[in-house]
């Protein structure tokens, strides 16, 4: 049986920082955070530092003006919870004059399987191109600054970008990021995997779905951390990457495999022209420029 939630969700102040082509979108990651809540109030053994099949199908966009997001959660309630993998799915109503017409966002499984983690890669040893953080955020990835979550440059050789990660603290955190960390690291992350996408490909690449993501132990605000991006297929409409995110001590907390990115604009936003090209190439080539 199917079973909807009405859920009313904050719309928190560094939101407004989140904009796509001058609309305020509800990030990827808190979606996950909200649907991890709720799987969890729902059925408390759920493990949510697992997920798989993940897709992000719609833009969630937010309007001018509103504290409060009015949204529902979708779940099938099956008689042997213990044996499913548990999927929920986040959705917005419309209302029309007339009649109303449902939308579904994100749509996410928690799967009863253990973690099993692909080995983060070796850092190539040739001279890197480099892309300052400060380029990334005026031009590449044009979000405010409580989503400057990259710090210094990225360095990219051939299919593989490192950097270094730091999420601010804007605000109360949701109570489930004890379990799951910040959601400003994961989203830096993602920022990276975009700036080398940009630079294989002639658009800007969006997250659309990723196949797993293992969650070994929650990322904090504040912290320093690194991430490793790396670009595993290309067609001319899309890009599969996967990532891992790394503390201080190089212990690994966080790896998405399988992360679908696309264009989602429509055509209407490119790459810069000056920014540096490489070809697609399942081995490290690198350049020695420097932007």
């Amino acid at each position: 049986m199917t079973i909807r939630q009405t859920v009313q969700v904050p719309v928190r102040p560094w939101y407004r920082d989140h904009c796509f082509n001058g609309t305020i979108i509800f990030p990827a990651v808190e979606s996950m955070l909200l649907l991890a809540e709720a799987a969890r109030k729902i059925r408390p053994d759920s493990n949510i530092n697992t997920m798989q099949n993940v897709r992000f199908l719609k833009l969630l966009t937010v309007p001018d003006g509103i504290d409060r997001l009015s949204l529902i959660i979708e779940y099938d309630e099956k008689s042997d919870n213990s044996r499913n993998d548990f999927q929920l799915k986040l959705l917005s109503r419309i209302q029309f004059r007339k009649i109303s017409r449902i939308k579904e966002h994100v749509q996410i499984s928690f799967p009863n399987v253990p973690i099993m983690v692909s080995e983060i890669p070796i850092f190539p040893s040739d001279s890197p191109l480099q892309i300052t953080a400060e380029r990334i955020y005026r031009e590449l990835v044009p979000f405010g600054p409580s989503y400057h979550t990259i710090k210094g440059s990225l360095q990219i050789c051939g299919n593989i970008g490192w950097t270094t990660l730091q999420a601010r603290a804007p605000g109360v955190p949701h109570i489930i990021e004890k379990e799951m960390g910040s959601p400003f690291l994961l989203d830096g992350a993602m920022h990276a995997a975009s700036v080398l996408g940009q630079c294989l490909a002639d658009f800007v690449p969006f997250p659309v779905s990723f196949a797993k993501r293992y969650i070994l132990q929650p990322t904090l605000a504040g912290k320093e951390y690194s991430t490793i991006v790396t670009a595993t297929s290309q067609t001319t409409e899309e890009l599969l990457f996967d990532l891992w995110i790394i503390d201080s001590d190089g212990d690994l907390c966080e790896t998405v495999t399988g992360l679908r990115m696309r264009d989602v604009s429509g055509g209407t936003i490119r790459p810069p022209d000056d920014l540096s090209r490489i070809p697609f190439h399942p081995l490290p080539r690198c350049g020695q420029d420097s932007e």
